[in-house]
């Protein structure tokens, strides 16, 4: 195969991926227009993601439709709760932003942390999902997603900072929230997901011996 050929390739496989991509934030957009159904879309587009990034094409829609029906069952009403919750948090943060003297630093002093501890536990459970046994629960997903924000700490708040980062720069482009408002956090969680470079060496070593 000439090197112009492989480039082709390599190319048309990336116009692929982007093109999946963009279609499963589509089709999230769609189905997230109702408030029940926002977290499973979510939750669903985490968990065909990576078949997405794998390139492994076939029934994709199929299983995201299908990942979407399993999601609802198990999680419409934790996701109310994270959607009024989030909601809440929000009209905190602008209110004691919005506001001044001293109890403004209070109140800020405990919101800040407690937000970016709340977005990290929720990017963890973004990225433990796509793991997720057909018969697990929320208590099960929220025990799992505790474990992963212990041992990958600094990975999630690396996740954090780029979700609050991605947040500001939608404050400045509000057009970019259609295409990325489900895909960016789905994003961010899979790359927090993935192991470290060097597990993945001593992995690679290990087999190869």
């Amino acid at each position: 195969m000439s090197d112009a050929t492989s480039r082709t390739n390599v190319v048309m496989s990336k116009l692929s991926l982007v093109g999946d991509l963009l279609m499963l934030q589509l089709v999230f957009l769609l189905l997230s227009v109702g408030i029940v159904t926002l977290f499973p879309a979510a939750f669903a587009l985490q968990r065909v993601l990576p078949y997405a990034i794998g390139q492994e094409h076939p029934a994709l829609m199929r299983r995201f439709f299908g990942e979407f029906k399993w999601c609802f069952k198990r999680f419409w009403l934790s996701g109310l709760a994270l959607y009024f919750g989030g909601v809440a948090l929000a009209f905190g943060l602008f209110f004691w932003a919005s506001t001044n003297g001293p109890v403004r630093i209070f109140a800020l002093a405990i919101l800040v942390p407690l937000t970016g501890m709340i977005v990290g536990l929720y990017l963890s459970a973004l990225a433990v999902l796509p793991q997720a046994e057909d018969d697990a629960t929320t208590r099960s997903v929220f025990r799992t997603a505790n474990l992963f924000l212990l041992r990958r700490s600094l990975p999630v708040a690396g996740g954090v900072i780029g979700l609050a980062t991605w947040f500001l720069v939608v404050g400045r482009l509000p057009t970019l929230f259609v295409i990325g408002s489900g895909l960016v956090p789905a994003l961010i969680a899979y790359w927090i997901s993935r192991p470290p470079r060097t597990q993945e060496e001593k992995t690679s070593g290990t087999v190869s011996i």
